[in-house]
């Protein structure tokens, strides 16, 4: 036989031969080879390095497992415990000697796993299926020779006998009313009977009673005469009662003229491969930690659900985590955490205990109950909140008593309406929101609500390139003398000129804007737009000196390059910085100090004027806010909508009024100008000028509109807001 040579130049070459060599000295100490030393280590190195690369392959297959398996039977090396030292030591020591560390994929060993069910399945299929076919060409052969001229009668019936009674496969002979009319020792010896015991049973009594309809229609079809052959996979009943798995080969034999005579079947005993094939399978489809079914057999049984979902059929699932879980892992160790993890699989599964329901371990400290059909919602949650209640019972791992709780996200609906993976991405983000209300909590999944976290995620993953591609606009507002109604200020105001969702006021991209650290770039953008805008204006009316007012985030007041920022702004356009006011927030600039507070003292040494926005709504300290180098307060809004006039809650206008003229007074004594914002109406703009406010903005003196229609204001022409 030609022996393959070895292609092992991708792999560990050292680990390759060394187990090679081992593996030949296993078999040769377990049973016969038919070649010598050198050719069997040959043999087994190329299929070494066949099974090597398979692990590492991708995409992953066990099919080269299955090959390496018949090629051992082929190779005659069939002994069987050679196969069993073949797929333990594949199990137990491959990877570590074979493939070097940081040379295989992550899940290796689940591979491994495959591999080693692939091996034993191929040896297996290659056995029987050589066992098979010399047995069955034997066998008609002999019944075809009984049949032969009288002179071969004595022969024929000679060499059946040898080859019926030496099988090592059960071969049992039935006539076609299903009464069996002979076996061979080996088929007794396997249902634990005795030959002549066994000639006065019908086959159908030694079927398993889950298989014997299967079997039934199998036999009726043969005896029938409609087809002439069939092999299946089936259990036997011993006569002790326990259970025999068997690879079962049925044929018809006919008489000349085509009538059913009796039929031949061919028995193999693969009980232990069958066993073995259900550890892989399980410890395929099982979380080797906690023993909980995981994600993979998870996704298998949610897809069956969702396939198979009729109109009416509901489906539910609880996303569970665990709270704190890797400060535990961190504090106490990885040893304990694992065993924390085990006695919360072991709750969360006693807890749906009879129900049906499905406990998954996803990964991590993440867990999911799977709900086919049930209560509905309200079934969920009480699952949910049942799930709550086990984990924060008290654990005690060791000589450790730790407090446990854990966050649950809801998804129930129609299973005929939804697929797995926008299921789980529903559950995962439930879960999110229940992790936010704090621990121990759980939430049901909103729609709504997801799809407003969606296209709020949508925004903030198109802020950078809209901003690159000059979607932002600015809208400037005018700041307007409340003494003799001119326009000396205008506030700049970003707006996002969305492609498809129009103009998008800073409600909508502001905060985005800040949580991802976009807002200093976009900030400076503002600043420098701006105060080009202001040096046109200045430029074309001189006299106007209006102030363009730009608000700085807190980031932006904290960022250490501000002031150089700001001065290029102003070097850049031309714009004096006079005419340049920063609005901060009152809650950033009484939290300012140390570099922030010498930057505000550095830009209002550039001449730049600031002011406080929003003042009113925060905490200030006014002996703190006395030392600060800004220029002016804006009142926030809510103050000056409360001045309504004599209407329906005078008390509270009158109030509102007070607060509002004790701010300006305090103002004023801090020598600091007011703006007042959010005037709306003209009783409101002649309560504030009696009240000594400065300046107010608002829909009352116009809307925020382009820097043209700022142009045409100044111009006397009334340009129109845009």
């Amino acid at each position: 036989m030609a022996v393959p040579e070895p292609a092992g130049e991708d792999v560990g070459r050292a680990g390759v031969q060394a187990y090679a060599a081992e593996w030949t000295a296993a078999l040769r100490r377990l049973g016969f080879v038919p070649f010598s030393a050198a050719e069997t280590e040959r043999l087994l190195l190329a299929h070494t390095a066949r099974l090597a690369r398979a692990v590492c392959a991708e995409p992953f297959d066990a099919q080269p497992a299955e090959d390496v398996g018949g090629a051992l039977v082929e190779a005659h090396l069939t002994e069987p415990r050679m196969l069993e030292w073949s797929v333990r030591a594949l199990g137990e020591g491959f990877l570590g000697r074979v493939l070097p560390a940081g040379t295989y994929p992550p899940d290796a060993p689940r591979r491994v796993t495959a591999l080693q069910g692939g091996l034993a399945a191929g040896f297996a299929r290659a056995l029987r299926d050589r066992t098979f076919s010399q047995q069955e060409r034997i066998a008609r052969s002999a019944w075809q020779a009984r049949d032969e001229a009288e002179r071969a009668l004595r022969d024929s019936e000679a060499r059946f006998r040898a080859v019926f009674t030496g099988a090592a496969i059960g071969i049992g002979i039935a006539g076609v009313d299903g009464r069996i009319i002979d076996v061979n020792q080996s088929f007794a010896d396997m249902l634990g009977y005795s030959v002549e015991e066994l000639r006065r049973v019908e086959v159908a009594s030694l079927f398993h009673a889950d298989d014997a309809a299967g079997m039934g229609e199998i036999y009726q079809e043969l005896v029938e005469g409609k087809q002439d052959s069939a092999r299946v996979e089936r259990r036997y009943h011993r006569k002790d009662g326990s259970s025999l798995w068997t690879d079962l080969a049925v044929s018809l034999i006919r008489h000349d003229d085509g009538r059913p005579r009796f039929t031949v079947s061919m028995i193999e005993d693969i009980t232990e491969r069958y066993a073995l094939q259900q550890r892989l399978r399980f410890q395929a489809s099982h979380d080797p930690l906690t023993g909980l079914p995981n994600r993979t057999l998870f996704f298998e049984t949610l897809g069956r659900i969702l396939d198979g979902a009729g109109p009416d059929r509901r489906v539910a699932v609880c996303f569970l985590d665990l709270d704190g879980f890797k400060a535990i892992n961190d504090s106490l160790g990885h040893d304990l955490g694992d065993r924390l993890l085990v006695m919360i699989a072991r709750r969360l599964a006693g807890c749906v205990a009879g129900h049906g329901h499905l406990v998954a371990r996803m990964g991590g400290d993440e867990f999911v109950i799977l709900l086919d059909g049930g209560d509905g919602l309200d079934g969920a949650v009480a699952v949910a909140k049942a799930a709550l209640t086990a984990v924060a019972a008290p654990v005690r791992v060791g000589d450790q008593q730790l407090a446990v709780s854990a966050s649950v996200g809801i998804v129930e609906g129609p299973a005929g309406e939804t697929t797995a993976s926008e299921l789980m991405k529903a559950a995962d983000t439930t879960l999110y929101w229940a992790k936010a209300q704090g621990r121990g909590r759980w939430a049901v999944h909103d729609p709504e609500r997801s799809a407003r976290d969606l296209a709020r995620s949508a925004l903030a993953a198109n802020l950078p390139a809209a901003l690159d591609r000059g979607e932002f606009v600015l809208r400037y507002q005018p700041i307007v003398s409340l003494l003799d109604g001119r326009m000396l200020a205008v506030e700049a105001l970003v707006r996002w000129q969305h492609p498809t969702l129009g103009l998008l006021g800073p409600d909508r991209f502001i905060g985005l804007a800040e949580e991802t650290g976009l807002i200093v770039r976009l900030g400076e953008w503002v600043l420098r737009r701006a105060c080009r805008d202001a040096e046109r204006w200045r430029h074309r009316f001189p006299e106007a000196r209006v102030v363009v007012s730009v608000n700085l985030a807190a980031r932006q007041a904290d960022d250490p390059a501000i002031v150089d920022t700001v001065s290029d702004a102003l070097a850049a356009s031309g714009l004096p910085p006079e005419l340049l006011q920063l609005e901060l927030t009152e809650s950033a600039v009484m939290g300012t100090a140390g570099e922030p507070l010498r930057s505000l003292h550095r830009l209002s040494g550039l001449g730049v004027r600031l002011a406080v926005d929003d003042f009113g709504t925060g905490y200030s300290n006014l002996a703190y806010l006395r030392r600060l180098p800004i220029h002016c307060l804006k009142l926030a809004g809510p103050f000056v909508e409360g001045i309504r006039g004599d209407g329906p809650d005078a008390a509270a206008d009158h109030r509102d009024e007070r607060i509002v003229d004790a701010l300006v007074r305090l103002a004023h004594a801090l020598e600091l100008w007011v703006t007042a914002e959010a005037v709306e109406t003209g009783e409101q703009a002649e309560r504030l000028r009696a009240l000594r406010c400065d300046t107010g903005q608002g829909r009352y003196f116009g809307a925020p509109m382009p820097a043209d229609a700022i142009a045409a204001r100044l111009a006397g022409t009334g340009g129109e807001p845009g």
